[in-house]
């Protein structure tokens, strides 16, 4: 079967097709996966034109005029038609009028599937194009398949049965020894608490430090480290720190190269998030493929990809109270078989080659 994998985004600042693939590893998994039984293109839209194949996987790089990818993108869509493919997969659900012009361009027999990327429904006349073009695709994927019924039950999309549960990424990393792991990091603490992410309103890293700084005052053993890339709220955790006994408990370590986090994530025990909303959790999903165990808010996102909490512990978002409760839980858990269930439920779920396979059976089922 050929599948061809497009989106109507153009990242001007690439212009090397092999920096690009390495920026986008979390996803080309899924296609290597995918490409050991099945034919797959994607076409990429970077500042370069030309034709590469990489594990299996055809990619081809296009350049289409941004203007024309928004609103008209007749270009694109007669590319897409002259590789005919028995599937389309288009990225994101925020390109309706988009989608409608390629199924009048395709006809009726191929295939459209569109995966959503953490976007929310529209409201006004973009809801109504979003209503028109669900009645033309065959599926929606998203990362929970309770996050598709919320789109459901906005009305932006109509029929439950489009909505299948898919991980729109995966991890790159594995597990190793703690001992190598360290010799990288020095990360030492019992137990070892890691946070990847931005320091942002969504992401609450101040909730996180308030109940990590009262967990340590009973567990003087713990260490929290933050890898973070953007620094909106630094200011503030620094305030917290500089006036809390316990600021030893938690270390800033700031933005290290994607590649080291493989060290990070098998330096820790525990992987910990305060987010509000997530498309997905790549960062969980890494620290999981590693043997983390998650502590996490009890989003959507976060209750598919732990499996409703089995693989760690779910709390409320925002709630200290709560944050630092199941912190405290942590103390009396079995450490070595949540890891363990993680690392299962990553790869039976989560994986490359879990995501492929899926979406194969999804496609058989059209």
């Amino acid at each position: 079967m050929r599948y061809v994998l497009a989106s109507y985004v153009y990242t001007k600042e690439f212009n090397q097709p092999q920096a690009w693939l390495k920026r986008i590893n979390m996803y080309t998994g899924i296609l290597d996966a995918l490409a050991k039984s099945n034919e797959v293109i994607s076409i990429e839209q970077i500042n370069y034109e030309g034709e590469l194949t990489q594990n299996g996987v055809n990619y081809h790089f296009r350049r289409y005029p941004k203007a024309a990818l928004k609103y008209f993108p007749w270009a694109l869509h007669l590319y897409i038609k002259s590789l005919k493919s028995d599937v389309v997969i288009v990225h994101g659900l925020h390109f309706p009028l988009q989608v409608i012009q390629l199924r009048l361009m395709l006809g009726r027999k191929v295939k459209v599937i569109v995966q959503n990327h953490a976007e929310k429904p529209f409201t006004g006349l973009k809801k109504l194009l979003q209503r028109a073009a669900d009645r033309l695709v065959n599926a929606n994927l998203f990362a929970s398949h309770d996050m598709g019924m919320e789109w459901i039950a906005a009305g932006n999309l109509k029929s439950p049965g489009k909505i299948h549960e898919v991980m729109e990424v995966s991890s790159v990393f594995y597990p190793i020894s703690r001992l190598e792991a360290n010799s990288q990091t020095g990360a030492q603490g019992n137990p070892v608490f890691l946070w990847v992410g931005r320091l942002n309103e969504n992401k609450d890293p101040l909730n996180v430090v308030k109940a990590f700084l009262k967990f340590a005052e009973s567990s003087p053993g713990a260490k929290l480290f933050m890898i973070y890339h953007t620094e909106e709220l630094l200011p503030k955790i620094n305030d917290l720190l500089n006036s809390s006994p316990n600021i030893e408990a938690i270390e800033l370590i700031g933005e290290v190269p994607h590649a080291d986090l493989l060290y990070w994530y098998n330096s820790a025990d525990f992987i910990l998030s305060g987010s509000h909303y997530e498309g997905s959790g790549t960062a969980i999903c890494e620290a999981m493929s590693c043997g983390c165990v998650p502590v996490v808010t009890d989003i959507l996102s976060f209750r598919m990809i732990t499996n409703n909490g089995e693989c760690g512990v779910l709390y409320e978002p925002g709630n200290e109270p709560a944050l630092l409760d199941v912190l405290l839980q942590t103390t009396q858990m079995n450490v070595a078989e949540k890891r363990r269930l993680s690392i299962e439920y990553y790869k039976q779920n989560l994986s490359f080659e879990a995501i492929a396979e899926r979406i194969e059976s999804i496609v058989q089922s059209l």
